[in-house]
């Protein structure tokens, strides 16, 4: 592939749910056992739907994030239940809430590995959405942080939130390179803006990222492995400087 190389990335940002560590699963096995807590309650409907479509609603409110979420459990509870949810169950919804938050972070295949490799030779950063709070914490619990030479907790992920991003860090949207296994938030908004970017799906989606895979007009390469990357990068750009 010589002569059509790529300019070798000045950035390589990473999502960090369900791309550098296990996260969907997590949500749910706790809407599972929410679940069992309002069957009594539920005459019709989906419980599953009644709380996506609430969660929608409170997103503008409370954002991305476990606490959000555990809102919107709460208030689906009272709903489906006509107010008749006891103390007692929504005590052990919180508990639920409690459990997602305190969750070993469980480092996917490959992860370390790459991250050590790629960060000896390139700069890397994550950029992530949800609750501040949580996020800090599972970055700081995952053992990864002195992989990355920066990091971004966002409220959200388009296109005006990464070109801020690249504004603040100088780097050209050409020579920026994303990663991540969402790609309503981590490869479409970065295409937009004439970005890299490397969609490496996970096993489970959450129902609010999945977009219609046909209608993608947008350029973009997918790996089935983290570990794949460094191949990929070898392939595709040229070496860095440095």
């Amino acid at each position: 592939m010589e002569g059509s190389r790529l300019k070798a990335p000045q950035l390589i940002a990473f999502d960090a749910d369900d791309t550098l560590w296990l996260n969907e699963p997590i949500y749910t096995d706790t809407q599972n056992k929410f679940n069992t807590i309002i069957r009594p309650f539920l005459t019709s409907g989906s419980p599953d739907e009644i709380l996506y479509q609430t969660e929608m609603k409170n997103l503008k409110i409370f954002g991305y994030g476990i606490k959000g979420f555990i809102l919107s459990m709460i208030e689906t509870a009272i709903e489906i239940s006509d107010g008749k949810i006891s103390s007692r169950d929504i005590g052990s919804i919180i508990n639920l809430g409690k459990e997602m938050i305190n969750h070993p972070v469980l480092i996917l295949d490959g992860v370390r590995e790459t991250l050590t490799d790629l960060s000896q030779r390139y700069k890397l950063m994550i950029i992530t959405k949800g609750d501040l709070f949580d996020q800090e914490s599972k970055i700081a619990r995952s053992g990864l942080v002195d992989k990355f030479s920066y990091i971004e907790i966002v409220t959200r992920k388009d296109s005006d939130i990464y070109s801020a991003i690249l504004k603040k860090y100088k780097v050209i949207a050409n020579q920026f390179l994303m990663i991540g296994n969402s790609l309503k938030s981590d490869i479409l908004p970065v295409c937009d803006l004439g970005g890299h970017a490397v969609h490496i799906p996970y096993d489970t989606t959450w129902q609010h990222e999945e977009v219609d895979v046909q209608a993608i007009k947008q350029p973009y390469h997918v790996l089935e492995n983290i570990s794949h990357l460094p191949e990929y990068l070898e392939n595709y750009f040229d070496s860095p400087i440095g």
